[in-house]
């Protein structure tokens, strides 16, 4: 089982930018698919991107295609969701979720189901 744990949200306004990080102890790191999904008020969790920590591989829904960048840094157990001309709309609480990898299927799962563990969320406010 492995440990995650959000950091990185805030208040920003509308067109601005933030960081959003996910720290992953236990287990082996590059050995995990890695999702930041999010989930606003009344609605349900959804993801935003996710990524193969071995093969890099890495994809990304189509309301944050250009926008955002999901990225690790394997030597610190870093993953990172890099968010550009953040909307109103993105406001939620932002999760990063882990399973171990399959060996035979190089990219991660977007469905919240496939994951097993997860942190408690890190909660991004975008006014407009």
């Amino acid at each position: 089982q492995v440990q995650l744990v959000e950091s990185g949200g805030g208040l920003v306004q509308a067109g601005g930018s933030l960081r959003l990080s996910c720290a992953a102890s236990g287990g082996t790191f590059s050995n995990r698919d890695i999702g930041w999904f999010r989930q606003g008020s009344g609605k349900e969790r959804e993801v935003v991107a996710a990524i193969n920590l071995f093969t890099g591989a890495t994809v990304y829904s189509d309301f944050v295609k250009g926008r955002f960048t999901i990225s690790r840094e394997n030597a610190k157990n870093l993953v990172y969701l890099q968010m550009n001309a953040l909307k109103s709309e993105d406001t939620a609480g932002y999760y990063c979720a882990a399973r171990t990898r399959r060996p035979t299927i190089s990219y991660p799962p977007t469905s919240p189901s496939e994951y097993r563990d997860w942190g408690q969320g890190t909660q991004v406010t975008v006014s407009s």
